[in-house]
């Protein structure tokens, strides 16, 4: 505990940080609660619900493909001017929506064309903000600082929602007037920032920049370490087989007619729990192995969801979902400090985008696998089959050396790059 307050205390010291952190848990805020929005408004200016779903698959379209070109783009300009640049377009973008909801002339193609630059500005930022706090951020604060943005996520996502509803019902334009000010209040909090965030060139680099040649390299990279290359393959599996359990969970309680108040209950129990999970996080990660931390996540998602599965109790869904983001936190945390631990400087931002999009990519089938298990096999023997299925993708980890000799943070820096 002490080494987890120690790095706390460092980084509520650390102005650099604490003005990116700040910046960006506010406009998460304001990005959740627009994101309530959206499909609402597309519903109600279409009365169809496959438009309403479209803003939010244009939106994960834009990011899905900008962040591997974004990579390159964080490992070649001014980390702080894309981080800035970003923030002001998110800006302009939403007070371009403000104002089209004072003149009562919002459109569904408005919608969908702030939802897709959106999705491409968040791509852009993303990798730039991994690589500025590798730089800002000691190696021995790293896991901290991963925690705290675990929180800053779980903070927007709880409230958010919430203020975004509530400010749809006083007028149409405010939550994108309320997203519109938290991206400039992100701008000009990032303007505090004085660390020189230009990325460092390797010797081999020339002064001609060869954007496919910089992407390949990234990708390269992150395949020839050993504990990277079983991310890259471990993470989708998790991800796709985590959020399907959720859906699984979600159209269950659907089937069953529970209230939505009480579906979004649930959901704003997750969010409390993942909070809670990421105070702790910095604790869990001082004190155990970070590969065995890793491992623990596969395996705790097993027993964790097989009450689901075999109850369909809200009690029971809402205890199972509250404890694996609880637990979540301090694994992700201590993966993504370790993979940046472990990544040179000068390709910090291409292996963030290549692990992004690896994970990323089997998102959207998630839904699809919830529904086909529930179509053939019915809600509770689709949860079973997730469960069988989570035990399988825990062994994907598991089977790794280099995964499993990984220390804890204090012990990083005398582990190689192929560790």
């Amino acid at each position: 505990m002490g080494s987890t307050t120690a790095g706390f205390r460092s980084l509520a010291h650390n102005r650099d940080f604490t003005a990116m952190w700040v910046g960006q848990t506010i406009s998460d805020f304001g990005a959740r609660a627009s994101a309530f929005v959206f499909p609402l408004l597309g519903y109600a200016l279409t009365g169809d619900a496959l438009w309403a779903a479209a803003v939010e698959v244009l939106f994960l379209l834009g990011l899905a493909l900008t962040l591997l070109p974004a990579g390159v783009l964080a490992d070649r300009f001014d980390r702080l001017r894309l981080m800035r640049g970003s923030a002001l377009l998110g800006a302009l973008l939403y007070g371009s929506l403000t104002v089209a909801g004072l003149l009562g002339a919002l459109t569904l193609p408005h919608l969908l064309a702030v939802a897709t630059l959106t999705g491409l500005t968040t791509g852009v930022f993303t990798p730039a903000e991994t690589a500025a706090i590798r730089t800002v951020v000691p190696t021995d604060d790293l896991p901290a600082a991963l925690s705290q943005q675990q929180a800053r996520q779980h903070i927007a996502g709880l409230l958010g929602a919430p203020a975004g509803g509530a400010l749809l019902s006083l007028a149409r334009w405010a939550p994108f007037a309320l997203n519109a000010c938290s991206y400039a209040v992100a701008w000009l909090l990032l303007g505090r920032i004085r660390t020189d965030l230009t990325p460092t060139r390797s010797g081999a680099d020339d002064h001609v920049s060869h954007p496919l040649r910089d992407l390949t390299e990234g990708v390269r990279f992150t395949w020839s370490n050993a504990y990277l290359r079983v991310l890259l393959i471990w993470a989708p599996a998790a991800n796709l087989v985590g959020n399907a359990v959720f859906f699984v969970a979600i159209l269950r309680l659907i089937q069953a007619e529970t209230s939505p108040s009480t579906i979004a209950l649930i959901e704003v129990g997750a969010g409390v729990a993942g909070i809670a999970g990421a105070a702790i996080a910095p604790a869990l990660i001082a004190r155990f192995r970070t590969g065995r931390l890793t491992m623990a996540m596969g395996w705790a998602m097993g027993p964790i969801t097989l009450p689901m599965a075999l109850w369909l109790d809200v009690r029971v869904i809402a205890a199972a979902l509250a404890l694996i983001m609880v637990i979540n936190p301090a694994s992700n945390a201590a993966t993504g400090a370790y993979r940046i631990a472990v990544t040179p400087d000068e390709l910090t931002g291409r292996v963030q985008s290549a692990m992004q999009f690896a994970s990323m990519a089997t998102m959207p089938l998630a839904p699809l696998l919830a529904g086909v298990l529930m179509g053939t096999l019915g809600g509770r023997d689709a949860g079973l089959a997730l469960v069988a299925l989570s035990l399988v993708v825990a062994l994907i980890p598991t089977c790794s050396a280099a995964v499993r000799s990984v220390p804890r943070p204090d012990l990083w820096r005398y582990v190689g790059a192929e560790s």
